[in-house]
């Protein structure tokens, strides 16, 4: 794609919406400008500030979509920049998949001007979950230590982890042609299929917490974005599958399966409601919202989804999604930080919402290239 798809409409033309890449350039130059003070998050913590932390990884993955669409050099030199910063060292926990995350963001620079030794840190971490994988339950067990001590975290027993972790394991594998990387990740990425999925729904379950939870209504509580990190590690992982493989066979064939179901549950107004099979006095969502809007809208250029049956859920997804873009420049109407459907106002941001705006713009901007 080239950086031509960013100009501006003639001066002399109707008032439109902006194309895709000129939104998404946008609001990475807003975020670029709030990197450090954090002010603006609602719910900003510890874990906010962490630059190798998953909520500033997604911002840096939908980075990498829009520095490969044509963007100005500038962005991949942010990138640069980012990971020159972190010294290309993913998070601490060696084997938390939201620690993993980062990495992607590292795997693509190493061929976008940061060389073979950005690979090196990612390489030494993935490298020890390979050879000696943690053993241990997918059941999510919170002990009284609290959270962060739950032993299925060092798998990926929470769906969330299907978009941080296996998308950078298969892309490390492209990388270094060493295929024990990918193949741990799909072999992961169906044990964790195989214990949330959800086959009557076509959902997956944040985490086996919700299996009997039920809300008011006695209907079974799918999370938004939960489900929208399945998608959008779908989206980037099958690409990197070869076409004859019963990986990618298997793993298309439940991404349609998924798309199907998900796009009956969108809004009139083009939003996903936070708990998907309660749409009622829902507010707008946008981390979910992007996240569809993204996958399906990889979906439908990959051959994978049907042009015809999906682009109306597109459309109204990127439509819902630039009226969230806030008098300020934010995008608002981000879910906070959680593990289930939650609140949210119209100024609530995160680095992971414009991460998955980044995703779902320069996926949409795609669809609408000249064929």
């Amino acid at each position: 794609m080239c950086a031509g798809l960013f100009l501006s409409a003639p001066a002399n033309a109707a008032p439109a919406a902006p194309p895709p890449l000129k939104a998404a350039l946008a609001l990475a130059d807003w975020q670029l400008a709030h990197l450090e003070d954090v002010s603006h998050i609602r719910e900003a913590s510890e874990g906010t500030r962490l630059t190798r932390g998953w909520e500033q990884a997604v911002f840096w993955i939908g980075m990498t979509d829009l520095a490969a669409s044509g963007a100005p050099a500038r962005i991949r030199q942010a990138i640069l920049d980012m990971g020159a910063r972190n010294r290309w060292r993913p998070g601490d926990s060696t084997y938390f998949a939201d620690d993993q995350a980062i990495s992607q963001a590292y795997v693509w620079a190493a061929s976008h001007g940061a060389g073979p030794a950005a690979l090196a840190p990612t390489r030494a971490t993935f490298g020890t979950v390979v050879t000696k994988p943690a053993i241990t339950t997918l059941a999510f067990v919170i002990p009284p230590q609290g959270y962060g001590a739950t032993e299925c975290l060092k798998r990926w027993c929470w769906c969330d982890a299907l978009f941080m972790a296996p998308p950078a394991f298969v892309a490390l594998s492209d990388q270094t042609r060493d295929p024990r990387y990918r193949q741990f990740a799909l072999k992961e990425f169906w044990a964790t299929t195989d214990f949330l999925y959800d086959p009557a729904e076509h959902l997956y379950y944040r985490d086996s917490r919700f299996f009997d939870r039920r809300d008011s209504h006695g209907r079974k509580v799918f999370w938004s974005r939960g489900n929208g990190w399945v998608m959008g590690g779908m989206a980037r992982i099958i690409p990197r599958l070869a076409k004859d493989s019963p990986d990618r066979r298997r793993m298309e064939a439940l991404f349609r399966e998924m798309a199907a179901r998900v796009a009956t549950l969108q809004r009139p107004d083009g939003y996903w409601p936070p708990s998907l099979l309660a749409p009622e006095n829902a507010p707008p969502e946008t981390s979910g919202t992007a996240f569809y809007t993204y996958a399906l809208a990889w979906g439908i250029e990959a051959g994978v989804l049907s042009r015809s049956d999906y682009e109306p859920t597109v459309r109204k997804g990127w439509a819902a999604l630039l009226r969230a873009i806030q008098p300020d420049g934010r995008l608002g109407w981000v879910q906070q930080v959680g593990d289930q459907p939650d609140s949210v106002s119209a100024q609530d941001t995160q680095f992971y919402g414009v991460g998955a705006f980044l995703l779902a713009a320069t996926a949409v901007a795609k669809l609408d290239r000249p064929s």
